[in-house]
């Protein structure tokens, strides 16, 4: 996992007016929390921070105000319903060697059995536990030949090493099903077998 450096500025503005402005300027305001400490307001360069959030689970260095460095991953990101845009952004402290508890996605490889099989995604993130500065960006799982009725749990998921399941083993994440035929509706039938 890469680190992404950020300069922010700390913030004296609140309410919603004050937040405005700041994104009139291109910028996002957000807030730093963690390890006990008294939240700390930031403004953000908005393009820069959109572009780190792309990366699910992203590590930002950040410069705040040219004296402190601290590292924070997102745990909460506002966007715009419409435009997409950010609104607000919080992120939490973390410490190098410190053990954090994130999502990451679940992807897959192979293809299913063949026949009338559909792989539904129970869950699309599975929650583990990892190292701050070794966050995986997600996990894959192979469905290469399965059949109807087969179910992927999360203790079946390869996790990289240093990574541990936060969540029960037994929770299923994927299952296999068969595809379902749609019944003619009322009438169909009766009027073929008149013609």
């Amino acid at each position: 996992m890469s680190e992404v450096k950020i300069a922010a500025e700390t913030r004296t503005e609140f309410g919603k007016g004050a937040a405005r402005r700041i994104r009139r300027d291109n910028k996002v305001p957000g807030v730093l929390y963690g390890h006990g400490s008294d939240p700390l307001h930031l403004t953000f360069p908005g393009h820069e921070l959109l572009l780190a959030l792309r990366t699910p689970n992203v590590l930002i260095a950040l410069d705040i105000d040219g004296k402190t460095n601290e590292l924070a991953i997102p745990k909460a990101v506002q966007r715009d319903p419409l435009k997409g845009f950010l609104e607000h952004v919080d992120l939490q402290l973390v410490q190098r060697g410190e053990t954090v508890t994130v999502e990451i996605v679940v992807q897959t490889e192979g293809e299913l059995a063949p026949g009338g099989n559909l792989l539904e995604h129970l869950l699309d993130t599975v929650t583990v536990e990892a190292e701050a500065t070794h966050i995986p960006e997600s996990v894959t799982v192979s469905i290469e030949g399965l059949t109807a009725g087969d179910t992927i749990h999360a203790k079946d998921i390869p996790l990289p090493k240093g990574t541990k399941l936060a969540v029960d083993g037994e929770t299923a994440v994927l299952q296999v099903v068969n595809a379902q035929v749609e019944a003619p509706a009322e009438g169909e039938g009766e009027e073929a077998a008149e013609a």
